[in-house]
């Protein structure tokens, strides 16, 4: 009786040996303990972590099968967002650097200012030509300055030495005796370029930056000769009063621009018959200059910035285009494209104010519509653009404005020779 009962007893452990089998079988290598492993239980050590970190035995805590990181399409795994770096703002020490002996100077402004109430912030105009004089970076780097203004009062923070070239540029505009000094330009085009055959003799060039522009100064007796003989000719032909005037540190804008338009491309419409309507484009043909003069303190120079711009449409240029659509498959459109001509200068000029300076653009577009040919009208092999040889002539004329009303005397903060670094 004792062996089938032994036989029985060994059968029964067999099964709970048996069904504690797959549990152990089925985990995963990378299990997690969830709770704390009871004080009675027998420990063991996890050689998968990395560590001796001591586990409970399987039977004592759940199965937490570890979740694979989602990689997305590709093989790349999500990159981590880095925050921005921001700048460090510091308060400072709530005064102005001194390190190279820069100086506060407040300029009074009003006789200038007063005699400009026409324009909306006549106080620009002593900025702007601050800065031709000093340069922008002067202001933008070390050492540190200031520079504001209002149609009281011009505020400069800088070097005695930059004082002293702000206080000539301020002299000029406040001078009384400048004040009805007057400038005249002449905008003007030859078609031929052989009128310098006869006029060389009369000039003496100077040195222009911009490429393409010559420019002369001659005494003011040879420039009426040049102008009178230029007027003879055939080709001559100007382009603004010859009796415009230009106050001295006031500016000017002479434009003939005028809107030109054409069809450069369609726009699709959809189910609407055809399926697209023409795209207009439009274009600005003619020149545009802006001319500021300015005095010296003695009179017997002078500066001007003239800036000049020039377009020209030379023609259009026809392109025909396939245009199939759902309501209209056979279709063909022509648009337009433009072949323009443009020429710009912009710079700064010196010279004596007893003379005239002559500009040169060379031969260039022209610069309005200019009578056509009827020959070359009916054979248009012979149509060619317009070209010309565009001038510009500039003369101080003296006191020929009206006087304004006297103020009262006005002194700048400093006072100091002129200083051009060589740079005219």
């Amino acid at each position: 009786m004792r062996k089938p009962c032994q036989e029985i007893l060994l059968g029964a452990m067999l099964l709970v040996a048996v069904a504690a089998l797959p549990a152990v079988a089925q985990q995963p290598t990378g299990w997690q303990a969830s709770n704390a492993p009871a004080a009675s239980a027998p420990s063991t050590t996890n050689r998968y972590a990395g560590s001796s970190a001591t586990v409970a035995p399987a039977a004592s805590r759940p199965i937490t099968p570890i979740q694979p990181a989602a990689v997305p399409s590709g093989g790349l795994r999500p990159i981590t967002q880095v925050p921005p770096t921001r700048a460090r703002v510091a308060k400072g020490s709530g005064t102005l650097p001194r390190d190279h002996g820069q100086v506060w100077r407040e300029y009074d402004i009003r006789p200038y200012t007063a005699r400009a109430q026409e324009v909306a912030k006549p106080e620009q105009a002593i900025v702007d030509w601050i800065l031709r004089e000093t340069g922008y970076e002067a202001w933008h780097a070390q050492p540190l300055g200031i520079l504001s203004a209002n149609r009281e009062t011009l505020k400069v923070y800088h070097t005695p030495e930059m004082q002293l070239l702000v206080a000539d540029i301020v002299d000029r505009f406040v001078n009384q005796q400048s004040q009805a000094e007057a400038f005249s330009l002449r905008v003007a085009t030859v078609v031929n370029p052989n009128w310098r055959t006869k006029a060389l003799p009369l000039m003496n060039a100077i040195p222009v930056q911009s490429p393409g522009v010559q420019g002369w100064i001659m005494p003011k007796e040879n420039a009426a000769l040049l102008l009178s003989d230029l007027t003879r000719r055939t080709d001559y032909r100007e382009y603004n009063s010859p009796q415009q005037l230009v106050g001295n540190g006031k500016s000017i804008v002479i434009s003939t621009m005028r809107p030109r338009s054409y069809i450069k491309g369609v726009v699709p419409t959809g189910n609407v018959w055809p399926g697209f309507r023409p795209e207009q484009g439009q274009l600005e043909e003619g020149f545009s200059l802006e001319f500021s003069p300015l005095l010296a303190l003695d009179k017997a120079t002078a500066d001007a910035v003239v800036k000049l711009r020039l377009q020209q449409v030379e023609k259009m240029l026809p392109v025909k285009l396939d245009i199939p659509t759902p309501v209209a498959p056979n279709q063909r459109m022509e648009i337009e494209v433009p072949q323009v001509t443009m020429a710009n200068l912009h710079e700064r000029f010196r010279w004596p104010t007893g003379q005239v300076l002559l500009l040169s653009m060379g031969v260039i577009g022209t610069p309005g519509p200019t009578k056509g040919n009827p020959l070359t009208a009916a054979l248009p092999m012979l149509k060619t653009p317009p070209r010309a040889d565009a001038l510009l002539f500039i003369e101080a004329k003296g006191s020929l404005l009206p006087p304004a009303a006297p103020n009262a005397p006005v002194s700048t903060a400093l006072r100091g020779p002129a200083s051009f670094h060589g740079r005219y």
